[in-house]
């Protein structure tokens, strides 16, 4: 990721289906994040998307709603909307004047490499804010494009009888 800051952006209006979470404290991190999974779980969904897709996102919410409770405040709410080409993950929580701050040569011993790691798995992210809340968001794709143009290796044999 380059750059000292998370980048300024509205979060995007996608269609598809919604699924939102109240995360009053850490503990319900962890109980959303098994609901997600389940979800995930689910054959439509594991249908449109790879393993590594959907354990992105997983990666993403953990990342996202650890920085929310942690330095955010206020009522952290998570949504996520599922697409055909992947996931739009919004995060909210009581801080609007507090950007998300990624670490930059700090030591991986000490934390703070999170929005890194959400910045690479993201097809786009970003942050805004509006009275009295601050969004932070990631697009994750779905992984099946990327897993489409990788090419397969041929049978030498021709085709099985």
């Amino acid at each position: 990721m380059s750059g000292l800051v998370w980048p300024s952006a509205p979060v995007p209006t996608e269609d598809g289906d919604v699924w939102r979470w109240e995360l009053p404290t850490v503990h319900d991190a962890s109980r959303v994040r098994m609901d997600l999974r389940a979800r995930l779980a689910h054959p439509s969904l594991a249908a449109r998307s790879t393993e590594d897709a959907r354990e992105g996102l997983l990666l993403v919410f953990e990342e996202l709603s650890s920085n929310a409770l942690r330095h955010g405040g206020g009522a952290v709410q998570a949504q996520i909307v599922a697409m055909p080409t992947g996931w739009l993950i919004r995060l909210t929580d009581g801080s609007p004047d507090a950007p998300p701050r990624p670490a930059i040569d700090r030591d991986p011993a000490f934390g703070g490499m999170g929005l890194p790691m959400v910045a690479q798995l993201s097809v786009d992210y970003g942050w805004c804010s509006e009275p009295g809340r601050k969004h932070v968001w990631a697009r994750l794709p779905s992984g099946l494009a990327a897993a489409a143009a990788v090419p397969r290796p041929r049978s030498s044999s021709g085709p099985a009888a």
